[in-house]
């Protein structure tokens, strides 16, 4: 596993999208546009963060490690609550 250096707010907004995506699975008739709106806004802060033009943010390991260490972080907060 390749170590990357990913700013807080990078990796919380990657947390913040997953979280949108797993709410927007369940049905909710009411709350779905908002929900898109909401991914659609979290995948372009996501896209475009500057850490992706760093050296180290030019890889395609990088995205698929950042969606690694949102993912551990979100599995570590549930299992602390």
């Amino acid at each position: 596993m390749e170590h990357f250096p990913f700013p807080d707010d990078l990796v919380q907004a990657q947390r913040a999208w997953l979280a949108t995506y797993r709410e927007l699975a369940t049905p909710r008739p009411y709350r779905n546009t908002a929900l898109r709106r909401q991914l659609l806004a979290l995948s372009d802060r996501v896209w475009r963060h500057p850490f992706w033009s760093t050296p180290a943010g030019r890889t395609p390991a990088a995205r698929v490690e950042l969606r690694r260490v949102a993912r551990r972080q979100e599995q570590r907060g549930r299992s602390a609550a």
